[in-house]
């Protein structure tokens, strides 16, 4: 019995109607940017499996680091413990984080770092005797599954069911280089009739709501207010880290910085889960005290596993090496050029791109999850290519490694799938 069959016996996928979509592909191996299924067939990963794999699958530098690793220290419990990957991870990110952050709190997924910067935004206050019971979040934005973290998204297709449960939440809209004026009247008015603890946002590039980029200098704007108000600020860069604007991390791209950065996916290079919630000096000060309640109590069995550091330790290196960033700015460079031309397209709505991030908008109305989408799903996997359009948003995030050959297939596949829309 084939792979995917079985599959359907015990196993329940996430973001999946099973009962619309009962079928899976087995994948059997990955390597570099190919994925191979059990039928024979090969797959360019133009998405780095959720933005995960930017150093492409099964990278020889990371996996035998951590086979090195394997042999000396697998787990070990981090309340009370430590150990070298862990303290040598953390030297590595400071070098290269915005300079305002300066602690570090280990966790194991997106959303979780998501979960505890907000704990820590709303603890800060309450340690210091003032309580605050709101948040501020952009419109379209997407933090993750948790509930604090399901609390500041605005995408209702991910949370209905669960809205009546959330906590305290305003929204603004995303700048969009006209409006700062309103954002800035909306928040002022926030303010006025709310207790605000925290800003919680998506810097550039909000990744669920379709790749939507916003201006930098209206961001820039909401955080400067945020700092006057005694707000705090959570970067979500779970997406956006480790070099996919262009830059390490998109805070950078940014004059004022977040108070708390949230770190996930690309992190350990896709090889083991794991998350990263940093933050400045002032935000660890207010939790230091000889009252143990003012403590940060959330804790995960898994948090700093040795093999996980290790992976996003040796990420790192490679995220800083020559040969890597010279592969970023080849891709941008790439992206730049298809842009010229598929903009163009009378199929194409709209084009954009920050970094390695390219997204385009087809000039059709599609459901986000509906039968063209699905269609589109399809006809890109026929033709080797591991795309997956959110709604009529086509949009290419690949592996830092991916070849010259490699990308020019992908978007000759975009192209060619414009005459079926």
């Amino acid at each position: 019995m084939k792979l995917k069959d079985r599959d359907k016996k015990h196993l329940w996928h996430p973001l999946t109607q099973h009962k619309l979509h009962p079928e899976t592909i087995a994948i059997i191996k990955a390597k570099g940017c190919l994925l191979y299924d059990e039928n024979g067939n090969e797959y360019i990963d133009a998405i780095a499996s959720w933005y995960t794999a930017m150093y492409g699958h099964c990278n020889d530098y990371i996996t035998c680091r951590v086979a090195t690793q394997m042999q000396q220290l697998d787990q070990i419990v981090f309340s009370g413990f430590t150990h070298e990957p862990a303290i040598k991870l953390s030297e590595a990110l400071i070098k290269i984080l915005p300079n305002n952050q300066n602690k570090i709190f280990f966790s194991d997924n997106g959303s979780t770092s998501v979960e505890i910067g907000i704990k820590m935004a709303l603890q800060f206050h309450f340690n210091k005797g003032e309580k605050r019971n709101t948040l501020i979040a952009l419109e379209d934005g997407f933090h993750g599954d948790t509930f604090g973290a399901m609390s500041v998204s605005g995408l209702s297709v991910y949370n209905g069911p669960f809205e009546d449960f959330f906590l305290e939440v305003k929204r603004i809209p995303t700048p969009n280089g006209k409006n700062n004026e309103a954002i800035l009247n909306a928040l002022n008015a926030i303010v006025k009739t709310n207790k605000v603890a925290g800003f919680v946002y998506e810097p550039l590039v909000q990744g669920a709501a379709a790749m939507k980029m916003y201006d930098s200098e209206g961001l820039n704007t909401i955080l400067k207010f945020c700092k006057d108000h005694h707000i705090i600020t959570v970067a979500d860069e779970v997406m956006t880290g480790f070099g996919k604007t262009g830059d390490y991390f998109a805070s950078l791209h940014i004059d004022t910085k977040p108070d708390i950065i949230c770190l996930s996916k690309a992190l350990t290079g896709g090889l083991l889960p794991m998350a990263l919630t940093t933050c400045s000096q002032e935000i660890y000060e207010a939790f230091y005290s000889d009252d143990m309640s003012k403590g940060l109590f959330h804790g995960h069995t898994y948090s700093a596993n040795p093999l996980a550091c290790t992976a996003a330790l040796a990420s790192i290196e490679l995220l800083q090496s020559e040969a890597i960033q010279q592969n970023i700015k080849t891709i941008m460079a790439s992206h730049k050029t298809f842009n010229a031309h598929i903009k163009k397209h009378p199929k194409v709505k709209s084009t954009r791109q920050t970094g390695v991030i390219f997204a385009l908008d087809l000039n059709v109305e599609m459901k986000r999850y509906g039968h063209l989408r699905d269609q589109l799903f399809k006809f890109f996997l026929d033709r080797g290519v591991f795309l997956r359009p959110l709604g009529h948003t086509i949009y290419i995030q690949a592996p830092y490694t991916i070849t010259k050959e490699q990308l020019q297939k992908v978007y000759q596949v975009i192209e060619t799938a414009l005459e079926i829309v």
